[in-house]
């Protein structure tokens, strides 16, 4: 047999956000009374309209923000898709402009002196004379980028990039200075082997992930056969097929390594500014190396 409520307790049942609506039903998270109108459905019951504010609020404050999402870790390769892009529209511009961007970003080694910047943009042309050129590059970053990205995280990954892509230059322009100290015989050396040139093309950036990634493959669990035959093939083709820049995947495969080294070496949390502190000193010392060839031969370097 049931019984009856009392009247004090009848009459107090009243939405709190409408007192002239009388209703018997409580937000299941604060027990406040609410009417139909103030009602959202949850999983469990109903909630009050703050109660369900409160709820969005703590949700957005859970998610990361913009900033963390682009330059933190994620399954989505952004970096890569972007590098990709990037180098697909140049080429478009390289076409577009009949040779002058080429002309303008290739890496002349001569001309780093005054145009430094060449060191790095060389690694976004490719040659419009094969398309191949394009097409090849792009599948290995495709296929090479993506998990390192994932390990590393976007910001460590792109610093990898960049600095690789500079290594791929400081060789060019070390096979350029021995031709200076050589008095030009090294041209001749091994069938024109060391023969100094201009370069384009992102191979060198992707042989920097190559070294990084035979040295970090333990910690990514790959296997190390795998990876060691794609790299030892891909080196061996730059001294087998002419007009490629052995030298070039052989600087970026360097760097790549001692990268790969420092982030394998400082992958413990706390170790971030020494982390930071090791891969600038790599930068440093790529740049020292290209003002000490200047300055060693002004009068070749423009």
């Amino acid at each position: 047999m049931s019984t009856p409520a009392p009247q004090a307790e009848i009459d107090s049942e009243y939405c709190y956000r409408h007192p002239d609506r009388q209703s018997f039903i409580h937000c299941q998270r604060c027990d406040r009374t609410i009417c139909p109108q103030c009602q959202t459905q949850a999983a469990v019951g109903v909630h009050c309209p703050e109660c369900v504010r409160e709820g969005r609020q703590q949700v957005a404050a859970s998610r990361p923000g913009l900033l963390s999402r682009l330059i933190g870790t994620g399954s989505t390769p952004i970096v890569t898709y972007a590098l990709i892009a990037l180098c697909v529209v140049i080429y478009v511009a390289q076409w577009v402009s009949g040779g002058a961007l080429t002309n303008a970003w290739q890496l002349d080694p001569s001309a780093v002196a005054s145009q430094p910047w060449r060191l790095i943009t060389s690694e976004f042309l490719h040659s419009t004379a094969f398309i191949p050129h394009l097409l090849f590059n792009m599948y290995a970053l495709f296929i090479f980028g993506p998990p390192l990205e994932r390990f590393l995280g976007r910001v460590r990954y792109l610093a990898l990039y960049l600095v690789g892509a500079i290594g791929a230059s400081v060789g060019v322009v070390l096979i350029y200075q021995l031709w200076i100290v050589t008095g030009h015989a090294s041209a001749s050396w091994l069938g024109g082997l060391f023969r100094p040139a201009l370069a384009v093309g992102a191979s060198g950036a992707i042989f920097a992930l190559m070294g990084a990634l035979l040295v970090l493959r333990k910690a990514m669990g790959l296997q190390l056969t795998q990876i060691l035959i794609v790299v030892l093939v891909n080196v061996a083709f730059g001294f087998i097929a002419p007009g490629i820049a052995w030298e070039a995947h052989l600087g970026g495969l360097g760097v790549g390594a001692a990268i790969g080294g420092v982030y394998l070496a400082t992958r413990r949390p706390g170790q971030t500014t020494r982390q930071i502190a090791s891969v600038a000193v790599i930068a440093g010392g790529l740049a020292v190396i290209i003002v000490a060839c200047v300055l060693s031969a002004p009068g070749m370097y423009q």
